[in-house]
C-alpha cells in the first residue's frame, strides 16, 4: 500500500484533484519516503510545491485536474504558474525548488509510462544569485572548539558543546549528523575514523583527528548521565537527547565572547572544514567525499571561497591595487 501525502500545509486540505491524480501523488510520496528515503522535511517541501501546482491547475484550467490533464500539459502552463507565483512575491530560490519538485514528480510518472515530463523540462529554472558560504578563521575556529571560554555554568555542558563543534569543524558533520550519533559511536583513544550518517541515510567514513577524540572523550567523563550505547551520544541537561537549537545557542554566546559576525554559527564551522582544507591543499574530489555531497557541483563552491581571498590578498599587498 503506498504510504499517504504528508499534509503540512493547512491549504493543501483544499486541493481537489481528480481521484487518479491523488492516487499518483500518493505512490509518488511513498516512493520519496521509502525508496528514496528522503527526510521528512524534505518530503514536506515537495508534497507542498506539487500541490500548489495542483492549486493553481485548478483555477487555470477550470476544474479539478486529473491524470489526463497532467499529461496534456504545455510549457506555456508551466509558465503561467512559475508567473503567478513570481506575482505573489516568491523569489527565485523558492520559485527553482517548487520547480525541482514538480519535475520530480512528473518524472516518476513519466517512469511508469503514464506521462511525457518533456513539457516541464522546457522551462528553465529562475536564475539565482548564490550566496558564498562565510567560514571563520583558522584562529576563531580553533578557539570555538577548544572548550576554554567557560560560558557555561557546567563543566560538562562546557565540554559538551566543546565537543560538537570539535566535531563540525574537524570533521566537516552537519549539525544533524554531530547529534545523531550514538553512545557506540563514541570515538575511542587512537580510533582513526568515523562512520557517519548523512541525508538520505547514505553512509561515509570519515578521518579522526586527536583532536576530535579528546574532546569527545572529555565530554564522556564529565557526563553526569549514563550514556546508552545505542542512545544518544550527546545529551542536554536533563539528560534527553541534545538539541541543536542548544548549540545555536552556545554558539550565539561565542560570538558575543569572541566578538564574531552572526555568520559564525555552528554550519559555518562546516564550511570552515572544507575552506581551509582547500587552502591547505586538499583536493576537491577528497573533500567532495568527507562532506557528503551527491554532487562534485555543490563542493565546487569552496574554490570560489578561495579565489576570492586571493584576490582580496592581491588588493591589499600589491602596490598598484
Amino acid at each position: 500500500m503506498p504510504s499517504s501525502p504528508i499534509h503540512t500545509d493547512p491549504d493543501a486540505l483544499l486541493i481537489i484533484a481528480r481521484p487518479d491524480l491523488n492516487d499518483r501523488l500518493a505512490r509518488w510520496m511513498g516512493h520519496l519516503s521509502g525508496e528514496r528515503r528522503l527526510s521528512p522535511k524534505t518530503l514536506e517541501a515537495y508534497d507542498r510545491d506539487v500541490r500548489q501546482f495542483l492549486r493553481f491547475l485548478t483555477d487555470h484550467l477550470g476544474g479539478a485536474p486529473a491524470l489526463s490533464d497532467i499529461r496534456n500539459l504545455r510549457p506555456a502552463d508551466f509558465r503561467a504558474f512559475m508567473a503567478k507565483r513570481r506575482q505573489a512575491g516568491v523569489q527565485s530560490r523558492s520559485l527553482a525548488r517548487g520547480l525541482a519538485g514538480i519535475r520530480s514528480f512528473l518524472k516518476f510518472l513519466e517512469r511508469r509510462g503514464e506521462v511525457n515530463a518533456a513539457a516541464s523540462d522546457a522551462i528553465s529554472p529562475p536564475k539565482r544569485s548564490r550566496s558564498l558560504p562565510k567560514p571563520v578563521a583558522v584562529d576563531d575556529a580553533l578557539e570555538i572548539a577548544s572548550g576554554d571560554l567557560a560560558l557555561e555554568s557546567e563543566a560538562w555542558i562546557e565540554a559538551r558543546n566543546a565537543a560538537v563543534l570539535t566535531l563540525l569543524y574537524g570533521c566537516g558533520l552537519r549539525i544533524s549528523e554531530a547529534l545523531s550519533l550514538t553512545g557506540k559511536d563514541a570515538p575511542k583513544q587512537g580510533a582513526r575514523a568515523l562512520r557517519v550518517v548523512g541525508k538520505g541515510g547514505k553512509e561515509r567514513i570519515v578521518p579522526l583527528l586527536p583532536a576530535v577524540t579528546e574532546a569527545v572523550a572529555r565530554y564522556v567523563k564529565l557526563c553526569p548521565y549514563a550514556i546508552d550505547a545505542e542512545g544518544p551520544l550527546f545529551l542536554g541537561a536533563r539528560g534527553g537527547p541534545l538539541s541543536p537549537r542548544l548549540i545555536q545557542l552556545a554558539m550565539q554566546k561565542m560570538r558575543s565572547a569572541l566578538g564574531l559576525p552572526d555568520s559564525a554559527t555552528p554550519h559555518a564551522l562546516r564550511h570552515s572544514f572544507a575552506t581551509h582544507l582547500l587552502a591547505g591543499g586538499g583536493d576537491l574530489r577528497t573533500i567532495q567525499e568527507l562532506l557528503g555531497h551527491a554532487s562534485l557541483s555543490s563542493t565546487q563552491i569552496y574554490t570560489e571561497i578561495d579565489a576570492g581571498r586571493l584576490l582580496e590578498a592581491f588588493d591589499k599587498a600589491h602596490p598598484r591595487a
